[in-house]
């Protein structure tokens, strides 16, 4: 008996552990995926949130619209029921981060991160508030390029700075952050020095700093991928490319392109590394991601040189990668190849890079309108959606929801019947009190 007690006793403490592991899961699912730094959970503007919005407007579809103080370009991440971005209140010369509960579109937290009695130019298509935050666990790492980084806990205290790594970033900041493993990696490509950084988690000191002597700025977002079992880091800069380890900063392979101010984030897949060379001979490269030291432009897979953006990053959905200009050419290409099957103009000017989710491919222009594609050989517009105020940040995913920030407001976009507008009607919130207007531009 005292044996067969002891087995129900031990299974009893097993189920006592497991329900409450798959209650969690449970509730994972249910929310949906979170959207965790620039481009979502890949880096790649790929989502995995279904039943997602077709049409909007500013009357149509719109949860909450909640006022943003200053400006910024950051794109909003997403953690539960935690959104965060950045902005700069330029007249005070204060650098913020803005936490926004994503159900009801309160701002929960603004913490002033770093204070500068004079924050410098930058180019008039920019803003001192770019750089995409990371969420990683219990912890949000924003940066301001040459102005600082910081690290801040989900409550808002932040947790440390690091305003150490001086550099002319010349147009302001660009690039965002990525954090692998116990690092966070960000490029320092300024005019006068270029070196890519990563900086210990916990404490904000740098672990490793890998100078590339460029010769050019550079404002891209590494990213991280897997080739034959080892973790690169993909690193575009001011006139090359190169791949690092991001646990030593080690060069892999290094490609010169000779172009300048590279902004776009790479996209990787069947092999390949798509980048391109910037704003200077102009191209988009596929690298095969096997490379091994100094390689050539000659020995690109394959490079094309029409209708290539300088801002918007490259989108992959399955064997198609999709090119947004800045002037608004929409290119399908075949991935492995670089063989264009079409080709289309869209009106306006872009700077936010393309998303796919649901079946869809979302673009963005910097005049507010998002238009909404069907992937595909063939052409296939599926509606055109307007919101007020210029859009230079790239829509986010999460919870069934848009998340859309305009010059002057962040937006939940939701269908009807998804949980927050099933207990939320539509509201345009108040902007707080000791906010300030956007900065003209």
């Amino acid at each position: 008996m005292r044996l067969r007690f002891d087995f129900h006793c031990r299974h009893i403490a097993q189920i006592a552990l497991v329900v409450p592991m798959l209650c969690v899961a449970l509730t994972a699912s249910l929310r949906g995926e979170d959207w965790p730094q620039f481009r979502g959970p890949d880096g790649q503007g790929y989502s995995r949130e279904r039943d997602l919005p077709l049409e909007w407007s500013e009357s149509e579809n719109v949860v909450w619209k909640t006022p943003l103080p200053g400006l910024g370009w950051s794109s909003p991440v997403v953690r539960g029921r935690l959104i965060w971005l950045t902005t700069a209140i330029e007249q005070e010369g204060s650098l913020r981060a803005l936490c926004i509960d994503a159900l009801t579109g309160q701002v929960l937290r603004d913490v002033e991160v770093f204070h500068k009695a004079d924050l410098g130019p930058i180019n008039p298509k920019n803003s001192h508030a770019s750089p995409t935050p990371v969420i990683d666990g219990d912890r949000v790492f924003v940066h301001f390029g040459a102005h600082g980084t910081a690290c801040l806990s989900l409550r808002g205290d932040v947790l440390w700075r690091n305003d150490q790594l001086a550099y002319d970033h010349r147009h302001g900041p660009g690039g965002s952050p990525v954090v692998w493993r116990d690092l966070l990696i960000f490029h320092c490509d300024g005019a006068d020095t270029q070196a890519v950084v990563a900086l210990d988690r916990q404490t904000g000191r740098v672990r490793w700093r890998t100078d590339r002597q460029s010769q050019q700025p550079g404002y891209g977002t590494p990213l991280l991928t897997t080739v034959n079992g080892a973790d690169q880091l993909i690193s575009p800069g001011g006139g090359m490319i190169a791949s690092y380890e991001p646990a030593t900063g080690r060069e892999i392979w290094r490609l010169r392109h000779g172009g300048d101010s590279v902004v776009l984030r790479p996209v990787v897949d069947h092999g390949l590394v798509y980048v391109s060379s910037g704003y200077t001979s102009t191209a988009l490269y596929a690298i095969d991601l096997a490379s091994r030291g100094e390689i050539s432009t000659a020995d690109a897979t394959w490079t094309v040189r029409r209708g290539v953006p300088f801002d918007p990053s490259p989108l992959i959905v399955g064997d198609e990668l999709y090119l947004v200009s800045d002037q608004g050419v929409v290119t399908c290409l075949d991935a492995r190849s670089g063989k264009q099957h079409w080709q289309s103009r869209l009106r306006g000017a872009f700077s936010a890079s393309p998303l796919a989710a649901d079946g869809r491919i979302y673009i963005t222009s910097e005049e507010g309108v998002t238009t909404v594609i069907a992937p595909g050989k063939a052409m296939k517009k599926l509606a055109e959606n307007t919101l007020d105020g210029r859009m230079l940040a790239s829509l986010a995913t999460a919870d069934g929801a848009i998340f859309a920030r305009t010059e002057s407001a962040l937006y939940r976009i939701q269908s009807s019947g998804g949980p927050a507008a099933q207990h939320q009607p539509v509201a345009v919130r108040k902007k707080p009190a000791a906010a300030s207007m956007p900065v003209a531009r």
